[in-house]
């Protein structure tokens, strides 16, 4: 009969699992391409799972110890899970509403073409940074924004590059993000020390970030005609009531945020309204999607059910147009809800079985100066994204395991912490199967490899702290008195 874990697993047994997931995804990726993440990503997953339990219960762990990990990592991840679906019920009745058109209707009218990117990153940043949730802004702010530079003519990547890339800086300075409280309260400093001594190297990150959209942004010609455009917002007119009041629903989402409600109960009152306006405003178009014109009531009822779980598209005179004005509900979140429980299993055994530990144990002796401790720590939480697939788990499990190991070297732990969110939290959305990347890339639709090149903060964060980290830039001594203390 197997037991609890009878001993430390060895190297080659913690790292063994990463190496075969690593070997089959990428063959997986190679064979399938984007469409690895249909189905076949998963399945690599719970197979590199499955190997990492042989190995665990070769070593004597029983199976009772791995499925209570996999559990705990699966229940870690259903708020993040009951959040999709309600993001997919929003993204339905926002459409059906008019709000998203609308959205991209006055957003082409104000919008110069040359400063897109740069103004799609800026007010993302700025709506993330209100909200405290890089998650909310992609899936309110964001979709309209894609629209908007997909009409324009911008690669479908290089928007969401742009608007992931101001999302994850709101999200990462933002007092009211999960993230920035998680990071502080791991490494042993309070939040806003955290967020002052961050801002040092988020700052830089950011200014080159804005300088890149602006340089391609003058670099390109301008993607679309005026006349193109014109026949877009004709296409948008004919199909929908556009009006102004329709941003109110937007605005009360984003009050609900600010003032603290939680994201779930947020987005729920912000479908609800949706469909309330959809009544009021877009009546055509909810008979259009319900099949149901001789029964009002029906086909309110029908109509608006639909956007919700299932897929709904517009019909307008431009086929650019149709491609945008389209939704899959909460029945199109369902592959990213499979991909991220298959993730949690392989991450639940990986954690249960004391493979993470082990390989980041390892990794700890060869930090001897402190540019080589902050690089160890940036790797391990990127490691921590890559296997644990949860941008938490890469906050926190590094968080415990170095915090003891920079008070031992006489550096304050806001050096722990910043490493933590300059290569934890950024990076989450770069990875596939990770449950950022995985909810960013289904919300946006858009593949999480084709806006990978072009999230230039996500890509610049963790080398800034590493360049910070090696020339001894801002690295501050246990010895120093606290900034929270000086401003009182």
């Amino acid at each position: 009969m197997a037991k609890d874990i009878q001993r430390e697993p060895t190297l080659l047994e913690s790292i063994f699992p990463v190496l075969f997931l690593i070997v089959l995804l990428s063959f997986n990726v190679y064979i399938f391409g984007d469409d690895s993440l249909l189905g076949s990503n998963q399945i690599v997953l719970i197979i590199s799972g499955s190997v990492g339990a042989l190995v665990a219960l070769r070593m004597g762990i029983g199976w009772k110890v791995l499925r209570k990990g996999i559990v705990r990592t699966i229940t870690s991840a259903l708020p993040s899970i009951l959040i999709l679906l309600m993001i997919g019920a929003l993204a339905g009745t926002w459409l059906l509403s008019g709000i998203v058109p609308a959205m991209i209707y006055y957003g082409l009218k104000i919008i110069n073409p040359t400063i897109f990117l740069f103004t799609a990153c800026v007010v993302s940043a700025i709506i993330s940074l209100a909200t405290g949730s890089s998650w909310s802004t992609v899936a309110t702010l964001g979709v309209a924004m894609l629209g908007i530079g997909v009409t324009l003519g911008f690669n479908e990547g290089l928007v969401a590059g742009a608007i992931i890339s101001g999302a994850y800086f709101g999200d990462k300075m933002s007092p009211l993000s999960d993230t920035t409280n998680l990071a502080p309260a791991m490494a042993g400093t309070d939040l806003f020390t955290h967020i002052r001594y961050m801002s040092i190297t988020t700052g830089p990150s950011m200014g080159i970030t804005l300088i890149i959209f602006l340089i391609i942004g003058f670099w390109m010609d301008s993607p679309t005609a005026n006349s193109d455009m014109d026949l877009v917002l004709l296409a948008i007119e004919g199909s929908f009531n556009i009006s102004p009041l329709l941003f109110i629903v937007p605005a009360v989402v984003i009050f609900l945020i600010v003032r603290k409600v939680s994201p779930l109960p947020a987005l729920f009152v912000g479908t609800i309204l949706g469909a309330v306006f959809a009544l009021i405003f877009q009546p055509e178009v909810i008979h259009h999607v319900s099949g149901i014109s001789n029964d009002f009531i029906k086909s309110s009822y029908v109509g608006i059910m639909k956007s919700m779980y299932t897929t709904i598209s517009i019909e307008t005179s431009n086929s650019e147009v149709n491609e945008l004005l389209t939704t899959g509900g909460m029945q199109g979140m369902l592959n990213t809800i499979w991909l991220i429980i298959s993730a949690m299993i392989y991450g639940g055994i990986m954690d249960a079985a004391g493979f993470l530990k082990r390989i980041t144990k390892s990794i700890i002796v060869y930090a001897n100066s402190t540019g080589s401790l902050i690089a160890t720590t940036a790797g391990t939480c990127v490691f921590f994204n890559l296997t644990a697939s949860d941008q938490y788990l890469a906050i926190v499990v590094p968080g415990r395991m170095f915090s003891s190991v920079y008070k031992k070297r006489g550096l304050a732990p806001e050096n722990l912490s910043r490493t933590l969110e300059d290569s934890g939290t950024v990076t989450s959305v770069l990875i596939p199967w990770n449950t950022c990347g995985a909810y960013q890339s289904s919300v946006l639709g858009v593949a999480t490899l084709t806006y990978l090149p072009y999230c230039f903060f996500n890509i610049i964060s963790p080398f800034m702290t590493l360049f910070f980290g090696y020339a001894g830039i801002k690295i501050k001594k246990l010895t120093e008195k606290k900034e929270s203390e000086i401003d009182v």
